[in-house]
């Protein structure tokens, strides 16, 4: 079960470093041409998501593997959860559907990890 669990993390945590590096490193306008809902928020505001996200995907991994504060993963996912409910609002609010449904896979996918690891 352990293993399951360390292939969950490994998995989120890599859609939310690729996720938050894009967000995080792509000019403002460039991803505004990518992502629609990126310009309903100020540049700071979607790198400051990004950075959360890379923290989030951090945390979900290097306090388990280094065995200092591994509650933290537990933390980290329910971080991680909580953006993924901000999102699939944004989502929501602009009618963008089928965003919403990626949303809810990885917000399954963290509250799993949350919950397993818990």
């Amino acid at each position: 079960m352990n293993t399951f669990i360390w292939i969950l993390q490994g998995v989120a945590a890599l859609i939310f470093l690729m996720a938050g590096m894009m967000k995080a490193t792509t000019p403002y306008e460039k991803l505004k041409e990518k992502m629609s809902w990126v310009g309903d928020y100020a540049a700071g505001t979607v790198k400051f998501i990004g950075l959360a996200e890379i923290l989030g995907a951090l945390g979900l991994i290097l306090p388990m593997a280094l065995g200092i504060l591994p509650k933290l993963t537990i933390l980290a996912a329910f971080a991680l959860a909580v953006i993924m409910l901000l999102a699939m609002r944004t989502h929501f609010r602009r009618k963008e559907t089928k965003e919403i449904l990626g949303n809810v896979v990885l917000l399954i996918l963290v509250l799993a990890i949350a919950l397993l690891r818990y």
